[in-house]
């Protein structure tokens, strides 16, 4: 059996060729050898802790985790690497920031058997990170205001006088909107959105934990931009929220990578490959939509369009004005 490295001198031990259980058992064997990981992510800490604790107790492995919003993960990121303080092994983060890191080229490319089990667009030639779940965009809306049977199935429905003064979006959702110009066409999901903003107005609120809290109080009746985990998870606990999905249901990728200096590049490794695989059941507990959907089954009327970020960040400006300009005169 032949164990070669790929990339630095510091990347982890890859089986050339034979069985995945024998590359397994070599990665786990290195990676109890370095005896320790660390990941910086995005996920809440009550999700993140669950898997985390997981990967510890199966392979014997210290797992730290440092959460942070995702534009802190970038900055200390990059601060660090600029620093010559190579700390971290893994990030877990929005695709926008992942990409950034990627293209101060921190992040190593890997290559593993469990890619294979992921949605397709997962893995991408020559891209240094891969999705690892969706921050899918639906309708969320107070049960005790909107009858089930009258919630709408589509953005077109939002044109019905009937939702005058009832709509809210949340202020900084920028990927959402280039979701929905790739999926309709620019012009076609520009027209669309100006015409409810105008028939109906559409109050702005800057936070989805923020918009979950006030679907729950009754503050807000409906929003259509609301993160798929958030809602169904209220709904999981009693609150009177449920879902509904707008066709088009947009999606934005949330990506995981190992770093190129990673100080633990075998447990980077063996974490990835958890994260991907069982950490995706523990994500799914806690209603995160995750890259492997051999590891659980998308809700029955949810089929997302999931957005190329590949150009997002060159066009981040675009996206951001054009929200604006939609949306933002309706701020209250």
């Amino acid at each position: 059996m032949l164990i070669a490295s790929c990339g630095p001198a510091n990347a982890p031990a890859e089986f050339v060729s034979g069985e995945i259980s024998e590359r397994t058992a070599q990665l786990i064997e290195a990676a109890r050898n370095e005896g320790s990981v660390i990941v910086y992510s995005s996920l809440p800490v009550p999700v993140m802790t669950p898997v985390a604790a997981a990967f510890r107790q199966k392979y014997g492995i210290e797992t730290s985790i440092w959460r942070g919003g995702s534009e802190e993960i970038l900055q200390r990121s990059v601060a660090e690497a600029r620093a010559g303080r190579h700390m971290v092994d893994v990030v877990e983060t929005a695709s926008p920031e992942v990409e950034a890191i990627a293209r101060e080229q921190l992040l190593q490319i890997v290559s593993s058997p469990v890619f294979d089990e992921l949605m397709a667009g997962s893995v991408s030639e020559g891209r240094a990170w891969i999705i690892s779940r969706l921050i899918v965009f639906v309708g969320a809306y107070n049960t005790l205001d909107v009858n089930p049977a009258d919630a709408p199935q589509t953005f077109h429905d939002l044109l019905d006088p009937k939702w005058s003064g009832r709509l809210t979006v949340e202020a900084n959702d920028f990927g959402w909107i280039k979701g929905m110009a790739d999926a309709l066409g620019e012009e076609q999901a520009v027209t669309l959105l100006r015409s409810i903003v105008d028939t109906n107005g559409v109050g702005v609120r800057d936070g989805h934990g923020l918009i979950t809290n006030m679907l729950a109080s009754g503050e807000v009746e409906f929003t259509f931009t609301q993160y798929y985990e958030q809602a169904a998870n209220a709904r999981d606990q009693g609150a009177p929220i449920e879902v509904a999905f707008l066709d088009p249901v947009i999606a934005v990728p949330t990506g995981i990578a190992m770093f190129q200096n990673a100080p633990h590049p075998n447990a980077a490794m063996l974490f990835l490959e958890f994260f991907l695989t069982e950490g995706q059941e523990i994500l799914a507990e806690y209603d995160y939509i995750g890259s492997n959907l051999s590891r659980q089954s998308l809700p029955a009327g949810m089929n997302p369009v999931v957005v190329d970020m590949s150009d997002y960040l060159d066009e981040y400006q675009k996206w951001h004005d054009l929200h604006r300009d939609i949306f933002a005169a309706q701020r209250r």
